[in-house]
């Protein structure tokens, strides 16, 4: 179960970025919450989502070549914070309020380093705090998709993991 999960989430993680979907839709910021408040290894916690943020980019790249670009960097490391942050949330991950504070601080936090990052490499934005304003109002679409995902798929990771363990770890006592 320990190679399993984390397994499962890689793939859920690819599959749901290669297949077509609204942009900034995807559970890749839940399973890095989810890894960060459930395994035990916060090496693997952090690694599960970038891997399959990699091979993503990468099926990407040879798909479509689209997959590879600047700002990946910052939506790596942005995801390895939503992954600390889920390792803060370990003692709380049974309770609903405290996930959905987490998916939402999450979604915030991608939303605020990403779009702080796409404003000097744009050509779009004046590099002006006016521009940067800008740059935040047009990207309010993609964070309410954002923000929806990581709750929904939050919801999901964690609810299935706690009939899990409601269920299955009696068992082992």
């Amino acid at each position: 179960m320990r190679f399993m999960l984390p397994l499962l989430l890689v793939v859920l993680g690819v599959v749901c970025r290669v297949t077509p979907h609204p942009w900034n839709f995807a559970p890749v910021g839940a399973i890095a919450l989810f890894a960060g408040a459930t395994f035990a290894n916060r090496r693997a916690a952090i690694l599960v989502p970038l891997i399959a943020m990699f091979i993503g980019d990468t099926l990407l790249e040879l798909l479509t070549g689209h997959g590879y670009h600047s700002l990946m960097p910052v939506l790596y490391a942005t995801y390895a914070l939503i992954a600390v942050l889920g390792m803060l949330l370990r003692e709380r991950r049974n309770s609903p309020l405290h996930i959905a504070g987490a998916a939402i601080t999450g979604a915030t936090i991608f939303f605020v380093i990403s779009n702080f990052a796409v404003w000097p490499m744009s050509t779009i934005y004046p590099k002006t705090f006016e521009g940067l304003v800008a740059c935040y109002v047009a990207a309010i679409p993609f964070f309410e998709r954002t923000l929806t995902s990581d709750l929904l798929f939050s919801a999901i990771f964690f609810g299935i993991y706690t009939i899990a363990e409601r269920t299955f770890a009696p068992a082992v006592r």
